[in-house]
């Protein structure tokens, strides 16, 4: 009876072990099968593209995205010879205890060598590149990509844009088009065009980051600031050059970085396209750049903006003070309200509405979407000059100084406290840049006599017996002496 128990629990114990063997057997079969149906997926998508992954899967578009999406050697190809590179010499004036003591004119200079980038913009060899790049300027050469060597003329500069033109005589260049800079998109791939650290025709590759980005870095009265940032590296001699998207248009010139090292960390910002050429077109036509004004104050509005004077919508801009007797005033624009859109663009911050602005010369005219309390309105006004005019606005120059000039608005003799002067508002080779004399002095009196007018400081040369002496002052600085011959 002992012996049959254990014969029992023996076959029992082989039976229980081929059942959990088969059972084993059929779990890794099944296992095999979902696994081997997993690989098959995968390795058809890669050869036959028939299936669908998961979104996850294809979330980077360089696993999947054919790799012609990212050639930018065409851009590059039409982009490359159109990006000159430009050295400009200048001299230093070493001030010896002499000439502070007896108010002459330094004896010795120092030659400083700098150099930037341009644009060719037609193929008659006007070039566009920085202000900064050619501010101080006595002698400026162009070199082409072809290594061809020019001595470049200068037909204008504006502070307030950080934009010149510069006119070399030749012909046939090759010249980059115009792109439309109101049509970038964040996100989309373009080219940054320049001579770095004087590596001559240098190409490198971004995104548009962001637009209309006000980085507050130019000092001059009304400058626009509303650039186009990139991640495209851009160092120190790449101001001036070319900011192209895939079709090989420009849509940019490359100025700025934001680094605490003085190169490249990631963000670049250049001047859009749209600026550029009605800049371009202004120094052409006219040797300046004709700003037009409203003649009114504004703010962002943020929301703290916003919940301080009961704003119920984020949107627009501010108008925080109307001038008397401005375009904005003869037309009904009130304090407190909210412009949404200039000639139907709509406007989200004051660097988008000025860059719009930007483009409109003295007496055209605009119309603006206003909101003033609950109610949305037109107004149609008319956009004068700096004087409160609508007439075109154009320097006075006396060759023999090397400089132009400009009488002071009402508004600003007001601002300065001043009752008589006028503006130095360009400053090449001759006299003035010999002596130090910059671009944005005041000048109130020549030879002890007050000058009003361009017309006033010639009637005093004329009988000067060839010694100036000019006093004034920097809108930024403090009040300077200039003693001279000529």
């Amino acid at each position: 009876m002992k012996y049959k128990h254990v014969l029992i629990s023996f076959f029992s114990g082989i039976i229980g072990a081929i059942i959990a063997v088969l059972i084993i057997d059929s779990y890794k079969t099944s296992s095999d099968a979902e696994t081997k149906n997993q690989h098959s997926l995968v390795a058809d998508y890669y050869l036959n593209k028939q299936h669908q992954l998961p979104a996850t899967a294809v979330a980077n578009p360089f696993l999947f995205s054919p790799s012609s999406s990212f050639d930018f050697t065409s851009a590059a190809e039409m982009s490359v010879p159109a990006v000159v590179h430009v050295k400009t010499q200048y001299s230093q004036p070493n001030y010896t205890l002499y000439d502070f003591i007896f108010g002459t004119s330094p004896r010795y200079s120092t030659p400083v060598l700098t150099s930037g980038s341009g644009v060719i913009v037609s193929p008659d060899g006007y070039i566009v590149t920085n202000n900064h790049v050619v501010e101080d300027a006595e002698t400026i050469e162009v070199v082409l990509n072809n290594k061809k060597s020019y001595s470049a003329k200068l037909v204008g500069r504006d502070a307030t844009t950080d934009i010149a033109l510069l006119k070399v005589n030749a012909n046939n260049l090759p010249f980059l088009n115009y792109g439309d800079s109101d049509n970038i998109k964040i996100g989309e791939w373009v080219l940054a065009i320049g001579n770095p650290f004087n590596l001559t025709s240098t190409a490198t590759a971004g995104i548009i980051s962001a637009k209309a980005r006000n980085i507050s870095i130019m000092s001059e009265n009304m400058a626009i600031e509303s650039f186009i940032q990139t991640d495209a590296a851009v160092n120190p001699g790449n101001s001036g050059g070319a900011l192209v998207n895939t079709k090989g248009e420009l849509i940019g010139i490359n100025t700025a970085i934001a680094s605490r090292t003085g190169s490249f960390v990631g963000y670049s910002f250049a001047i859009p396209v749209n600026i550029v050429r009605k800049v371009v077109a202004d120094l052409v036509e006219f040797g300046e750049v004709q700003r037009a004004y409203i003649g009114i104050d504004l703010l962002d509005i943020d929301s703290d903006l916003a919940n301080q004077l009961s704003i119920s919508k984020i949107e627009g801009v501010y108008v925080a003070n109307v001038l008397a007797n401005g375009a904005g005033d003869k037309a009904g624009l009130k304090a407190g309200d909210i412009i949404t859109a200039i000639n139907d663009t709509k406007v989200n911050s004051v660097s988008e509405f000025l860059e719009y602005l930007s483009r409109f010369r003295p007496g055209d005219r605009v119309n603006l979407s206003v909101k003033g309390g609950r109610t949305t309105k037109n107004i149609k006004l008319t956009l004068q000059n700096k004087y409160g005019e609508t007439s075109i606005v154009k320097s006075e120059s006396i060759d023999d100084l090397g400089a132009k000039f400009e009488v002071l608005s009402d508004y600003d003799k007001a601002r300065y406290r001043i009752n008589s002067g006028i503006l130095v508002t360009e400053v090449s080779a001759g006299k003035f840049l010999a002596n130090g004399i910059k671009k944005g002095f005041i000048i109130v009196r020549v030879n002890k006599e007050y000058v009003n007018s361009v017309q006033d400081f010639q009637n005093i040369i004329i009988k000067s017996n060839g010694n100036l002496s000019i006093e004034g002052f920097y809108p930024n600085g403090g009040s300077a002496y200039y003693s001279f011959k000529i």
